[in-house]
């Protein structure tokens, strides 16, 4: 099944967060991948200037939701502190693990540590009134999930907690895993933090584009408000 991959805009109240932060072109190659926009030009269609961002969520540090993150130069990363762990230590050294990781994306969320621009969590915090952060781990060590209270209710931004609809609605988890009984038992927690299964959006299913309309024709099939 196709994979889309997305990067997200929490906007209101005055202020613009990004979850996530795709993979470069230059990645898209190494990996295989077909490349479609730089985010950056993705946030531009919506007004927003990637290098005055101030926050960035990075739910996990697997290559295609950490890459670009030097394109929010102004931004505070945001990272649960058992993702660098996991990330960093001695699971690693196994390819099994490591594999959709890439070192130099790592070294440079470090650098960024070192540049008072990453604020550690541990486990589940308010960001800010109507945006919660929640550790699942399960895909890896370390992932979190975004709440955002909208117009329509609690939305649950999954990322990789489910790739798809049918990860979650079968039980089924998708088979890059650090535990799978914490990835049966996230499907739960999203549950009871979402609004509705309806509210929980997953991280790369195609789907997600056809459910959920553009906030204007020109941007159809690039742009899903989830509102």
């Amino acid at each position: 099944m196709p994979l889309d991959y997305f990067v997200w805009l929490v906007r209101g109240e005055g202020r613009e967060l990004v979850v996530d932060s795709g993979f470069s072109a230059a990645m898209a190659r190494k990996r295989g991948r077909e490349h479609l926009r730089c985010p950056a030009d993705a946030l531009r269609l919506l007004e927003v200037d990637a290098a005055r961002v101030k926050d960035v969520v990075i739910t996990h540090l697997h290559y295609d939701h950490v890459g670009n993150f030097e394109l929010f130069p102004a931004a505070m990363l945001h990272l649960q502190e058992l993702e660098m762990r996991y990330a960093t230590g001695r699971y690693m050294c196994s390819e099994c693990f490591r594999g959709a990781f890439e070192a130099e994306d790592v070294v440079g969320v470090v650098r960024r540590v070192y540049d008072g621009r990453v604020r550690f969590h541990d486990g589940d915090t308010e960001l800010y009134p109507g945006i919660s952060l929640h550790l699942i781990g399960g895909h890896t060590m370390g992932l979190q999930v975004v709440r955002v209270a909208t117009r329509r209710g609690w939305l649950v931004l999954a990322s990789d907690a489910s790739h798809f609809y049918a990860n979650m609605e079968e039980a089924r988890p998708f088979p890059i895993v650090w535990s799978v009984a914490e990835m049966i038992d996230g499907y739960a927690r999203m549950r009871a933090l979402a609004e509705s299964p309806a509210h929980i959006i997953p991280g790369h299913d195609p789907l997600v584009l056809e459910r959920y309309p553009a906030p204007a024709k020109a941007l159809q099939g690039v742009v899903a408000r989830l509102d």
